[in-house]
């Protein structure tokens, strides 16, 4: 009896597809996504101390495990209208060019991954600078989510370095 060496399908043969692997959290009644990559944690709400003459959209400093962490309130950030905490909302602390961040979000629903066929660059219509942060929009089955540019959610100018933090927090 001969043995048979098995050969490789088409499909195994095939380039795997690109995908982007992200954390998708809402925002009032629309979902954003942010590259899983910069995602540290995903935790609780919890006490913020503010910082007075901070941006609007900074909602102040936290104490996350003896670091004090930058918080910024992703809804004004983003225009979208306030609203009072839950009990599902959480801050997505994430990691950028300026150190850890967090940002609160309403909820934070699923991980998933994207084919990158199933994302569409963002329309010339909705890419004003107020909304740099928007990088793509992925096409689900029963959604749409909009991929952010951490970056373009923290432009460099507008956070404040960590080591005036401290300074702040140990007044």
């Amino acid at each position: 009896m001969a043995t048979r060496t098995s050969e490789p399908t088409d499909a195994a043969v095939a380039q795997p597809t690109t995908e982007e692997h992200v954390v998708i959290f809402r925002l009032a009644d629309e979902y954003y996504a942010l590259d899983i990559q910069c995602v540290q944690e995903i935790v609780r709400m919890q006490t913020i101390t503010s910082i007075p003459g901070a941006d609007a959209w900074v909602e102040g400093i936290t104490n996350l495990r003896g670091r004090v962490v930058p918080v910024i309130d992703l809804r004004r950030r983003c225009s979208v209208p306030s609203s009072e905490y839950t009990a599902e909302t959480r801050i997505v602390v994430v990691s950028s060019a300026n150190g850890m961040v967090g940002l609160i979000v309403d909820a934070v629903s699923e991980v998933m991954r994207i084919p990158s066929e199933q994302i569409e660059p963002p329309s010339s219509i909705v890419s004003v600078p107020e909304n740099s942060y928007l990088r793509g929009v992925a096409k689900l089955d029963d959604r749409l989510v909009s991929l952010m540019d951490l970056e373009g959610v923290l432009p460099s100018e507008m956070i404040v370095g960590e080591e005036e933090l401290v300074e702040v927090a140990a007044a």
